[in-house]
């Protein structure tokens, strides 16, 4: 019933009334201006030496200090994390939860810890301030070596496809890295700066990855989050680099679109991310043909997929470790493809194809896929560049190669090499 002036009492105060919608408007201008350089608070505020770093387009989080290590063991890594975040709330610490990187091999350890504190912020897209110039990379001579040599990663593409051809397997994804050697110091948190002002709707992070190591990118996939009853993962496979000219970009964007081998190969990702995620949901919606995601250097093809646990206590991690490594980093047969990938690549993967991420100890989460990355060493002023390409039976190994050249853009623009 409304209040009349002669139903108040003398003492009472005179609020003014507003309507719900009133209500809401100022609390999203409240929220609205919140927002303005949270996260690049959180961003400038990033020390290698004793913080993590991941944002989304959901949130930002910048962890400090290490509470504790989650172990390596026989045990599953989701069990073992669990078992962690228990035993942190029961010595009092009321909202623990890991943060940081597994590795492409789930034999290896993982680098996830409990920090200290978290500080959290909305996305980076949700700050205006973002849209500022990051600081351009200061001048160096860098001494870059590939590993391997662009033909050799091209035989092997090459040698993929025959063996594709002959009916050994349906697919691989085959990677090559570049060697960064500076004349100058790295400065990580300047390069961060770069990385996410570049894709600030994507996934970017700085975490350790081992002694003296640290792993930073900007990944536009999502490999799977979970929000109480509510499970996304978006699986990119097929891609086409950008073009500076825009009715070219436009052209490239609308191939890919039809482009029967990347819907192809694109196809296969989904299925299979589907066929694992099924037996822990009650409903799973699969759109039936993919859209594009953009980044700053390439086109993807994308299918957002929702669902709803079957159990609620499942976590994002249980869901991540169940899809991990999915064809889009893999191939398929998964065993087939993880033993091509040993017997083609010259190098060992380590963080690179893994899952980084956050959990927490009531099963929340975002863990997304390790590419677009490097692997920085500060004391040798190093950095280990990766990309890799999805391998078809129709794979061109030219235009393989042409594409992780595209892939590696990212960073090589974030450092300031121009190759």
């Amino acid at each position: 019933m409304s209040a009349s002036p002669t139903s108040r009492t003398p003492s009472a105060p005179t609020t003014p009334l507003t309507s719900p919608k009133t209500s809401r408007n100022d609390a999203e201008r409240r929220g609205a201006v919140e927002a303005v350089g949270a996260a690049t608070e959180l961003l400038h505020a990033y020390d290698p030496h004793d913080t993590r770093f991941f944002a989304s387009p959901t949130r930002t989080l910048l962890a400090r200090g290490v509470r504790a290590e989650v172990p390596y063991g026989d045990a599953p890594l989701a069990r073992r994390v669990a078992e962690t975040l228990e035993t942190q709330r029961r010595a009092g610490h009321p909202t623990p939860l890991v943060i940081g990187s597994v590795p492409f091999d789930r034999s290896a350890p993982a680098a996830l810890a409990v920090p200290e504190t978290v500080r959290t912020a909305p996305s980076p897209a949700a700050d205006p301030l973002m849209a500022l110039p990051a600081v351009p990379p200061p001048a160096a001579e860098w001494d870059v070596r590939p590993e391997p040599a662009p033909a050799g990663y091209a035989a092997a593409v090459a040698e993929a496809v025959r063996r594709m051809k002959d009916g050994e397997f349906g697919k691989v994804v085959l990677s090559r890295t570049l060697r960064l050697t500076s004349s100058r110091d790295l400065d990580l948190p300047a390069l961060l700066d770069r990385l996410a002002r570049r894709d600030p709707t994507g996934y970017t992070f700085a975490v350790p990855s081992g002694p003296g190591r640290t792993l930073l990118g900007a990944s536009p996939e999502l490999l799977v989050s979970k929000r109480g009853g509510r499970i996304v993962t978006n699986p990119l496979a097929g891609s086409t680099p950008r073009s500076a000219d825009l009715a070219e970009d436009v052209r490239r964007a609308a191939a890919l679109l039809e482009s029967e081998k990347d819907l192809h190969e694109h196809a296969m990702v989904v299925d299979a991310i589907r066929d694992a995620l099924a037996p822990y949901c009650r409903s799973l919606d699969v759109p039936e043909r993919p859209t594009l995601v953009r980044t700053a250097t390439m086109w993807h093809l994308s299918t957002t997929l929702r669902a709803e646990p079957a159990d609620p206590s499942v976590s994002a991690l249980e869901l991540a470790c169940a899809l991990h490594p999915t064809p889009a980093v893999c191939g398929t047969p998964t065993d087939t493809a993880r033993r091509v990938i040993g017997e083609l690549e010259p190098f060992d993967r380590g963080a690179f194809t893994g899952m980084v991420g956050w959990g927490d100890a009531d099963g929340d989460g975002e863990w997304v896929v390790t590419i677009r990355c490097a692997e920085a060493e500060p004391a040798a002023r190093r950095l280990r560049l990766y990309a890799g390409a999805g391998v078809v039976e129709q794979s061109d190994p030219e235009a393989e190669t042409a594409e992780t050249g595209a892939k590696f853009r990212t960073f090589l623009q974030a450092v300031g090499v121009d190759q």
